[in-house]
């Protein structure tokens, strides 16, 4: 039985997850998440139940639309496998509890702002505002194992470090990003936001450096930050409270 369910929460995590490339790739350029019904960018052939099954589709299709042959982004399967990866996750870790909607909910918001983020290089108000007061009555209803003052400091000092940064850097990071530490933090808690940040600024920098190393980006050249706060955010949900002791225990 266990297996079953989480099977069927993985798929219904790849359904979801092709809805949520829609919504990342569709709000930020000011569309329908309904209307028109998904059609090839190129060529613009409406998409039929073959050419929209999660994964399966894009596999079959070696990655190209089966009409022009334009090359679909590898963002679309990616989406819909990490959000499929990451409900099952969520279903091992949290089990099927109050606290598992806090995490799927999560999840969504974190999926949705990555690729939109990779796409567009912007994290939609929009999408922020959708999620925010949904956490706050998902933390009211599931308060987890912090006191209340603990999320509210999540959200205003989550939020204002970036600011700060922001502010010394001249625009070195976005407003975006501030809004998604304020948002998350109202779901993570103080400690676990600072530890999101932490790790967020830890991948960033590996990540940057990659890709400067591989020559794929140049200096100065503007990376997305929301995948890396998305991926630390993630991390310090699942296992920040064992980060914490880790590092305490280490301080002796």
């Amino acid at each position: 039985m266990t297996l079953l369910i989480a099977f069927y929460i993985f798929i219904v995590g790849l359904v979801l997850g092709s809805f949520f490339n829609v919504v990342a790739l569709r709000v930020p350029a000011k569309q329908s998440v309904i209307n028109p019904p998904s059609a090839c960018p190129k060529c613009g052939t409406k998409l039929t139940f073959r050419d929209l099954i999660p994964v399966i589709s894009y596999l079959f299709s070696r990655g190209k639309c089966r009409h022009c042959q334009t090359k679909v982004s590898i963002l679309y399967p990616l989406g819909e496998l990490a959000t499929g990866l990451l409900f099952l996750w969520v279903y091992m870790h949290v089990g099927i509890t109050g606290e598992s909607l806090v995490a799927l909910t999560l999840v969504s918001l974190l999926v949705i702002i990555t690729v939109s983020d990779l796409s567009y290089m912007l994290i939609p108000n929009k999408i922020l505002i959708v999620f925010f007061p949904i956490f706050i009555v998902l933390r009211f209803l599931f308060p987890g194992d912090q006191a209340w003052w603990s999320y509210v400091l999540g959200a205003v000092i989550g939020g204002g470090i970036i600011v700060l940064i922001a502010v010394l850097s001249r625009g070195g990071m976005g407003m975006g990003d501030a809004k998604l530490l304020v948002v998350c933090g109202a779901v993570l808690g103080l400690p676990h936001i600072m530890v999101a940040f932490v790790l967020a600024c830890m991948i960033g920098s590996l990540i940057g450096g990659l890709l400067l190393l591989l020559k794929i980006t140049k200096r100065k050249q503007p990376i997305p930050f929301g995948p890396s706060l998305a991926l630390g955010i993630m991390i310090s949900y699942g296992y920040g409270s064992d980060m914490i002791k880790a590092y305490l225990t280490l301080l002796g």
